[in-house]
C-alpha cells in the first residue's frame, strides 16, 4: 500500500468504524451519528479500500456485525486520533478563554474532602472569573479524561498509566490501621501479622488498594477481607461498628471521629503518593497554570 493512499482516510470514516463496533449495526450507527445506512456503509468500504483491509464482519440477517482482527486493532488508533482532536478542540478554547471560562478538574474523594476547600477558597479568591467545574471520579478514569480533553487537570496517584500526561507531585500520604477504639490493636504496636489474623474491610478497587495486599502477601500473608467498599466513611463506619479493622490511606479517615483509633504503620505500607496531572502536548491556560500553583501552595502545609 502505497503510504500517499493514506492520506485518503478522513475522520469521519473513523467515526463511523467507532459507531459500527459500538452499536453493532450500520442502521443503528447511522442513527447514532445522524447519517443514513447507505452513507456508514459507503464510508466503512472507502475506508476498507484505503487501509487494503477488511475491517468489518458482515454475517448478515439479524446477527450482530463485529470488527475484524485488522477492524480492531485500527479502531485503537482510530480512538486516539479522535481523543487528540477532542484535546485539540479543548485547546482552542481555553485559548479563546483566557483568564476567564471554565477550569474542568477531576479529583477523587478524599481529596475532595480533605485538600479541595482550601484549595478552591484560595483559588476563587485570585480567580474569580473563573468558573471550576468538578468532576469525581476513580483515579484511572481522571487519566482517561485528561487524555481525551474532557479535564483540564486532575487529581492522580503514582505511578500513572501509559498516557501522555504530566504529573507534579503534591503530598505523600501514609497508611494507616484504623480499629475500633476499645481493639487490642489500638494501643499494641501493630504488625502485617497480627493485623491479617482479623478480618479486614477494604476498598473495592483502584491503586489505593494494591499497596495494601501487595505488601500482605509480600509477606507471605493472606488477608480476610469480609467487605469491600470504594465510599471512605462506609469503610470507617464498618471499622466503628465493630465489624472488621481497616488499612486506610490517612486523607482517607475522619481522625476526629472517637469510635475509633489510628494507628501510623511507618513503613509497612508504602505511601501513596499524590500528584495533579495535565496533558502533556495541550495548552495550559493562566488559570490551570494558577491552580496547580495554588495545590501545591495548599499541600505543603
Amino acid at each position: 500500500m502505497e503510504p500517499d493512499r493514506w492520506l485518503g482516510v478522513e475522520l469521519r470514516h473513523f467515526a463511523a468504524l467507532q459507531a459500527l463496533a459500538t452499536e453493532g449495526s450500520f442502521g443503528r450507527a447511522a442513527q447514532r451519528l445522524g447519517y443514513t445506512q447507505s452513507a456508514i456503509s459507503q464510508q466503512i468500504a472507502t475506508l476498507e479500500r484505503i487501509v487494503g483491509e477488511k475491517l468489518v464482519e458482515r454475517p448478515g440477517g439479524p446477527r450482530a456485525i463485529s470488527l475484524t482482527e485488522a477492524g480492531t486493532l485500527l479502531l485503537r488508533h482510530a480512538d486516539s486520533i479522535v481523543a487528540r482532536l477532542q484535546a485539540a478542540q479543548a485547546d482552542l478554547e481555553a485559548l479563546r478563554a483566557g483568564e476567564a471560562g471554565t477550569l474542568r478538574v477531576g479529583t477523587f474523594q478524599s481529596v475532595g474532602a480533605r485538600v479541595l476547600p482550601e484549595l478552591m477558597r484560595r483559588f476563587t479568591a485570585a480567580w474569580p472569573a473563573v468558573d471550576v467545574v468538578l468532576e469525581e471520579m476513580d483515579d484511572e478514569e481522571i487519566e482517561t479524561a485528561l487524555e481525551r480533553g474532557e479535564l483540564d487537570i486532575g487529581f492522580v496517584l503514582l505511578p500513572v498509566e501509559d498516557v501522555p500526561v504530566e504529573t507534579v507531585e503534591l503530598l505523600r500520604d501514609p497508611y494507616v490501621l484504623v480499629v475500633p477504639t476499645g481493639s487490642p490493636l489500638a494501643t499494641a504496636a501493630p504488625s502485617l501479622k497480627t493485623i491479617g489474623e482479623e478480618p479486614l474491610v477494604a476498598f473495592r478497587s483502584g491503586r489505593s488498594t494494591e499497596p495494601i495486599e501487595a505488601a500482605f502477601h509480600g509477606a507471605g500473608i493472606e488477608p480476610r477481607f469480609s467487605f469491600r467498599s470504594n465510599d471512605n466513611p462506609t469503610v470507617q463506619g464498618l471499622v466503628a461498628a465493630g465489624i472488621a479493622n481497616a488499612v486506610m490511606p490517612r486523607l482517607t479517615v475522619d481522625e476526629a471521629d472517637t469510635r475509633v483509633a489510628v494507628r501510623d504503620l511507618d513503613d509497612l505500607v508504602p505511601a501513596r503518593v499524590i500528584a495533579i496531572a495535565r496533558h502533556r502536548d495541550r495548552y495550559h491556560s493562566p488559570a490551570s497554570r494558577a491552580f496547580v500553583e495554588t495545590a501545591q501552595a495548599v499541600t505543603r502545609r
